[in-house]
């Protein structure tokens, strides 16, 4: 019943697109399973490397980042994104079987935006997907709006 609920909040976020990075398929197939009830669009990338090189062919919302991976790892490439102003913005949810408190501490340092442990729980990946969209969506709006108000004020200035 409560996941019921929660997918009809869905009809007030805009079509998202997510992207879920984890090098393991049973876990990538269980969070895209999660996130079907959601008006979302999923890409999948296997690693590190290929995380960054799917960022900019697809523009996602929301990464679902693991920490985990061969080649780069989950800090690393979050720490990558948060340092570029294209990418900056997105918010990134670590998901980890990473238990150690260190391990937070470095997933903040690196810019994480929230974290789930493993295994996922459904509720709480959905709640925690859709609270990070919502505030991505408004971040949208809120400099949409600022880009507007600044061409009213310069067609005034020009008056």
């Amino acid at each position: 019943m409560p996941v019921a609920s929660l997918s009809s909040h869905d009809t007030h976020l805009p079509r998202s697109a997510i992207l879920v990075v984890d090098d393991n398929p049973q876990n990538v197939e269980l969070i895209q399973a999660y996130l079907e009830t959601m008006n979302c669009v999923t890409q999948v990338a296997v690693d590190g490397v290929d995380a960054l090189a799917k960022v900019a062919s697809f523009k996602p919302d929301l990464i679902i980042l693991d920490i985990m991976m061969p080649r780069l790892s989950g800090f690393e490439v979050c720490r990558r994104l948060k340092a570029d102003p294209k990418t900056r913005a997105i918010p990134i949810l670590m998901v980890t079987a990473l238990h150690e408190l260190g391990d937070i501490e470095r997933g903040v340092e690196s810019g994480t935006d929230d974290f789930l442990t493993k295994p996922v729980n459904k509720l709480e990946l959905l709640t925690r997907v859709k609270s990070l969209l919502r505030i991505r969506h408004l971040q949208g709006q809120l400099e949409r709006t600022l880009a507007y108000l600044s061409e009213i004020e310069a067609g005034a200035a020009n008056r």
